[in-house]
């Protein structure tokens, strides 16, 4: 069976950033997060399309709002359905926060919701740091293994 396909979409005009960058560490990561052995199922394999989207604060916040019935914005909402959105500005505040360029924080969230989606949570603190640990260790592994 042939991986699902994902697509990085810039929808929000604030931040700068590289798609072209971003859609291949999303696609390498894909490939390496399949090959994680999952705790819980997950719908990553049995999804066809991915689609990670870029959005504003603005537009975080509604989702989040919306979805998560929690005020202000996030930095990643992950839908089953195979959606990640990413606040683009979110990720450039805590970028300048931790020390991280904006591509390593934008290939943290995709990581993340790649994980999400394969059957990993963060809602309690040792799920969360277990989650941080594998997401720390696939954005590493994709930077070694595919020379991004």
């Amino acid at each position: 069976m042939s991986p699902p396909k994902i697509t990085v979409h810039n929808r929000q005009r604030t931040i700068r950033v590289h798609v072209a960058a971003l859609q291949a560490f999303a696609q390498r990561a894909l490939i390496e997060c399949l090959e994680i052995p999952r705790k819980k199922p997950g719908s990553l394999a049995s999804l066809t399309d991915l689609s990670v989207n870029l959005v504003s604060n603005r537009l975080m916040a509604e989702l989040h709002r919306r979805f998560l019935h929690l005020p202000g914005p996030t930095d990643v909402i992950t839908f089953q359905h195979g959606e990640i959105f990413i606040g683009a500005e979110t990720a450039r505040v805590h970028a300048r926060r931790f020390g991280n360029s904006l591509e390593g924080e934008l290939r943290l969230y995709i990581a993340h919701g790649l994980l999400h989606l394969h059957g990993f949570d963060d809602k309690n603190s040792a799920d969360a740091a277990e989650m941080e640990r594998v997401q720390k260790k696939l954005v590493a592994s994709v930077r070694c293994s595919g020379g991004l």
